[in-house]
Parts: structure tokens; C-alpha cells; sequence
């Protein structure tokens, strides 16, 4: 039986990803320092899963849990751009150092595959839509410098030393379960709370910014597809994980106030530093190597998203809101 290990295990797409390979009898393996990942996102999995309390920033820990394991979902990172442009030291220790020590030691372990968790920021605000993968990255802040630094890694990995590396560029992924009451939250968890607690949101800039919002059940199909799929068709590659459809932060808080009752428009701040405009992906290449194709629209995914948030005993406890 092949064994998997995700780091970041107790984050927003990797718990996600536990909850799909033990729902299909997979043996798990998880690795987290549970910064920014919550135990309660591993609820349910119980003795189906090997869960290590372990910072990727110690290599040698790190090269321990990697002993015996055939696949790695790298999904462990200190996310968020405004919080790179803050603070670029931590990230980039956990994210880049972290990657490094990640594949030594899986190389030291032998480990098969290594299907890394990268990002569309990559790409700047370069003229250009859709995305395509064959276009030159231009990274802005240090967040997607430090996750394209990941990139060239996985690359190098694969033809230095023949480690079978794939890299899934995420597009926007939300649905529940992501954090929506820290700084550097995602929009739409954000959106979502403060409605619920009635809070009037901000949007930064006009709003008519566009992003391709992916439900997080396409990411993990793609992290699936990814790990399965024949080698020569994924190794050494970089892949975009979207829905190849754009909509606006706009009209995303006007689809969410619709389903919560919020009846005031948002409030508007200055653009954030760091940020991209737009987001449009091309994602003929991941369906045409390894059959991805996103099966949850974004209406569907905020639907659901919205639906999670208003009845998850432990947001609502958390934000003092009552159950619903």
C-alpha cells in the first residue's frame, strides 16, 4: 500500500486532502508545527492517521518522517502575500528553507514523488490572460518569490536526481474550513464572517479586480490526478490549478451578502501593496497530462462555503456567534 505524507496536514487544503485519501483507505502520514494549522481541521481521522508535530525549518526532523514514505503532498507554507510584505523573514524560512529541507530529505528517504503546492502570484501583474504556464514568472512580493524559489527546486530535484516533482500553481483555492478571522485571511472566509458578525467588509481597491476562485474539492482533485499520474507526463512540470474562469471581488461579495441577508455595499480601502489585479487561468495543460477538470463551480463553492461557516459549532464559538 502506498504511503502519503502531507505537510502542513493541519491546514486549510491539506486537511482537506487527509480527509479525501482516508475516506478512499489510504495510509497517511502528517507533518505540522500547527502555526497556522488547526488540530480541529483533523477531526474524524483519528487512528487512520500518523500525525507528526514537526517544523519544516528542522532538517533533521524533517528527514525522519520522510523514512518510508512513497508520495509527498507538500502543502505546509506561511501563506499569505500581505504578510510576506510585513514580515519577509519568517516566510521565507518556512517556506523556502523549509522546501529545501523537505527534498533532502525525501531524496535521503527515497521517497518516489513530491507534488508541491505552488501559486499563481507567480505571475505578477504581467499583461497576458489567460495564464499559461509557458509564460515568464514575474513575482512582486515575497511570498510568490519564495514559492517560485520552491518551483525551481522541485525542477531542479527532478533533473538532478531524477525525483519524480510536480508543481500545481493555486489559483485563488477557498471552501471551508480556511481561516477567516486572522489579517491575512482569505476574501472569501473573510467576506463571510464579518457579514455573519456585522461587520462591514473591505475590499481593497474598486473591486473590479478578478480573480479565478477554485473550490478547494478541485485542488485536491488535482493533488490526486497529480500523484497518480504516469511520469513522464507530470515530471519536472509546472501546472495551473483553476477553473479557467474569472470573476470579480465585486460581484463575489454581492453572490455572498445574497445568500447571508447583508444588506450594505462594501467599503472600499487603498490597494494593497504587493497585490495582483487580475487572475485567469489556462488549465488545458494539467486536463490534458492528468485528466483535471474542476467539477465544483464558484457559485456551487461559495454555496457550500457560505453553508459550512453558518453551521460549524467551533467558527461560530469562536466568532460569538450563536448556532444556527
Amino acid at each position: 500500500m502506498t504511503t502519503y505524507l502531507i505537510t502542513g496536514i493541519a491546514g486549510f487544503i491539506g486537511s482537506h486532502l487527509a480527509h479525501a485519501l482516508v475516506a478512499r483507505g489510504d495510509r497517511v502520514r502528517g507533518l505540522d508545527n500547527f502555526s497556522t494549522g488547526r488540530l480541529r481541521n483533523l477531526n474524524g481521522l483519528g487512528h487512520c492517521l500518523d500525525l507528526h508535530d514537526v517544523d519544516l525549518r528542522n532538517a533533521d526532523a524533517v528527514a525522519e518522517v520522510c523514512q518510508g514514505v512513497d508520495v509527498i503532498f507538500h502543502q505546509a507554507a506561511l501563506p499569505s502575500v500581505p504578510r510576506s510584505v510585513k514580515e519577509p523573514r519568517p516566510s521565507h524560512e518556512a517556506n523556502i528553507d523549509g522546501t529545501f529541507n523537505l527534498l533532502e530529505g525525501a531524496r535521503a528517504a527515497g521517497v518516489k514523488r513530491v507534488v508541491y503546492a505552488a501559486s499563481s502570484s507567480a505571475y505578477g501583474n504581467q499583461p497576458g490572460f489567460p495564464r499559461v504556464e509557458t509564460m515568464a514568472p514575474q513575482p512582486i512580493a515575497p511570498y510568490p518569490v519564495q514559492k517560485l524559489a520552491g518551483e525551481l527546486y522541485m525542477q531542479s530535484y527532478a533533473r538532478v536526481y531524477g525525483m519524480e516533482t510536480v508543481c500545481l500553481r493555486y489559483f485563488n483555492i477557498f471552501g471551508p474550513r480556511q481561516v477567516p478571522d486572522s489579517p491575512y485571511s482569505g476574501i472569501m472566509a473573510k467576506f463571510i464572517l464579518q457579514m455573519m458578525q456585522g461587520v462591514q467588509p473591505v475590499i481593497f481597491g474598486d473591486g473590479e479586480q478578478g480573480r479565478d476562485f477554485t473550490y478547494v474539492d478541485n485542488a485536491v482533485q488535482a493533488n490526486l490526478l497529480a500523484a497518480a499520474a504516469p511520469a513522464e507526463k507530470i515530471a519536472g512540470r509546472v501546472f495551473n490549478v483553476a477553473t479557467g474562469e474569472r470573476h470579480t471581488l465585486n460581484e463575489t461579495y454581492r453572490i455572498i451578502a445574497e445568500q447571508l441577508g447583508w444588506p450594505h455595499p462594501p467599503q472600499h480601502g487603498p490597494v494593497r501593496a504587493g497585490d495582483v489585479r487580475d487572475s485567469l487561468a489556462d488549465i488545458s495543460a494539467a486536463r490534458e497530462a492528468f485528466g483535471y477538470d474542476p467539477r465544483v463551480g464558484f457559485e456551487e463553492g461559495l454555496r457550500r462555503t457560505v453553508a459550512w461557516y453558518r453551521t460549524d459549532p467551533q467558527t461560530l464559538h469562536d466568532a460569538g456567534l450563536p448556532l444556527e
